[in-house]
């Protein structure tokens, strides 16, 4: 079985988020970025079934030069081999065109991704992919079992789960508790620096969207005690303050 992981390189989540030039790019400064979680959990049941049924699992991102070491951390995680498509991800259905064309030539039997990146949350990307290759897409899967040609999927649902049986190939968007995220050892650090790295040029330079401005959420305000004994105030600036009685 042939499986692609497709991973983003996103910031670390206790990293300090700024802007500049008039507040229309991501201020890199000091910014230590890491796979997105969300695809650490794809990548970590792809793993899993390499090791139990065999197979091969290329990661791939559509990201610049400085996204290699990411993929150099989940080749050393358990993945075979890497694709970087060079050019900056301008947004979601232009990263959706860049997997669909490398998918379709890998001729792969499962894409897995996470259900969304932690930088913009569109959580868009695996259902455009399923729709440029003509495959069905799940998001977001919880549990992923594989019996021959067939997946066993549970997926959550708005007030429940939800469970599928599909035949490969198929595009999934993953999310805990799909499987636990892996620690490359010492072995697997040193066996990734001779693992194939692929650069590829994409297909296109056309863009759909473009960024006029990125704001910050408003501070937060000051918090306000109230003395136990004087319930009535509570109650008062709840209704008239907070508005939300």
């Amino acid at each position: 079985m042939k499986i692609l992981v497709c991973i983003t390189h996103v910031p670390d989540t206790t990293s300090k988020i700024s802007f500049t030039d008039n507040n229309t790019k991501f201020d890199k400064t000091g910014v230590q970025y890491i796979i997105g979680p969300y695809d650490d959990y794809a990548l970590a049941r792809a793993v899993e079934l390499k090791e139990s049924s065999g197979g091969s699992i290329t990661v791939l991102n559509v990201g610049e030069a400085e996204t290699e070491p990411t993929l150099r951390k989940a080749l050393a995680i358990g993945a075979d081999d890497a694709i970087r498509i060079n050019t900056f991800p301008r947004d979601a259905f232009f990263v959706a065109k860049e997997i669909a064309k490398a998918a379709q030539q890998g001729e792969y039997d499962l894409i897995l991704m996470g259900r969304e990146s932690i930088d913009f949350n569109g959580g868009q990307v695996h259902s455009m992919v399923g729709e440029l290759m003509g495959l069905p897409s799940v998001s977001p899967v919880m549990v992923l079992d594989i019996d021959g040609n067939t997946a066993k999927i549970q997926r959550e649902i708005e007030g429940g789960k939800e469970y599928m049986e599909l035949d490969l190939p198929f595009v999934a968007g993953c999310q805990e508790p799909i499987a636990e995220w892996k620690i490359p050892n010492m072995r697997g650090i040193m066996s990734a620096r001779s693992k194939p790295l692929n650069v590829v040029e994409p297909s296109t330079d056309d863009t759909a969207t473009e960024v006029e401005v990125f704001e910050l959420p408003p501070a937060k305000s000051g918090v306000k005690l109230i003395d136990p004994d004087h319930l009535d105030e509570l109650v008062n600036l709840l209704k008239n303050e907070a508005k939300v009685l």
